[in-house]
C-alpha cells in the first residue's frame, strides 16, 4: 500500500519543537540551538519549510537563506543578517525521517529552493554536504568546489565534510 502524500509547507515558529527533534535524531552529530533555527525563520522565513505528513505530523524540514559565495555560516551561529547583494542561496540543513526518505521529497524541496533562489536573483546555490551525501547532492545537480578557505570549517563537520555548489 502506499504511504499517504506529504507536502512541503512554511515552517512556524511552533513547529520548533519538532523540527529540533527530528534535527537530533537525523543530525546528532551536528547539534544547534532552537535560536538558530527561530533566526533563520525570522531572517528568511520563505526558505523555511516542513515536510508534513498525513495527519499533520512533520517528517522533515529544510532551512535555506541567500549568503555570500564560496562561504557557508558556521554551524550553530546567529547570522544578525543577511547580505544585501547575496549570489548565492545557502542550503543550511535539510533533515528527513527515515520514513520519507525515498519517495522525492529531497527532489522537491531542492526544486521549491532552486525557484526561490532564482526569485532571489542567486546565480549559484551552496551547501556543506555531510555524512558521506555529497552523491545525493551530485544527483541534485551540485558539484564538488574546492574553496581553501574554508577547508578548517569542513574539517569541523566531518572528514567526508564538502562544500558543493549547483549553478542556477
Amino acid at each position: 500500500m502506499p504511504s499517504p502524500p506529504m507536502r512541503w509547507r512554511p515552517m512556524l515558529r511552533s513547529d520548533l519543537a519538532a523540527v529540533l527533534g527530528i534535527a537530533a535524531l537525523v543530525h546528532p552529530g551536528y547539534p544547534e540551538r532552537e535560536a538558530v533555527f527561530a533566526e533563520r525563520i525570522a531572517l528568511f522565513g520563505a526558505g523555511c519549510l516542513c515536510l508534513e505528513a498525513a495527519g499533520g505530523a512533520l517528517a522533515g524540514y529544510v532551512l535555506s537563506h541567500p549568503w555570500q559565495a564560496d562561504a557557508a555560516p558556521a554551524l550553530d551561529t546567529l547570522l544578525r543578517r543577511l547580505p544585501v547583494s547575496a549570489p548565492a542561496y545557502y542550503l543550511h540543513d535539510l533533515a528527513l525521517l527515515p520514513a520519507a526518505r525515498g519517495q522525492g521529497a529531497a527532489g522537491e524541496a531542492v526544486a521549491l529552493l532552486a525557484a526561490q533562489a532564482r526569485g532571489a536573483a542567486c546565480r549559484e546555490m551552496a551547501l556543506v554536504a555531510v555524512n558521506g551525501s555529497a552523491a545525493f547532492w551530485g544527483r541534485q545537480g551540485f558539484a564538488v568546489r574546492a574553496v581553501p578557505a574554508l577547508a578548517p570549517k569542513l574539517a569541523s563537520y566531518d572528514a567526508a565534510a564538502r562544500f558543493m555548489v549547483r549553478l542556477l
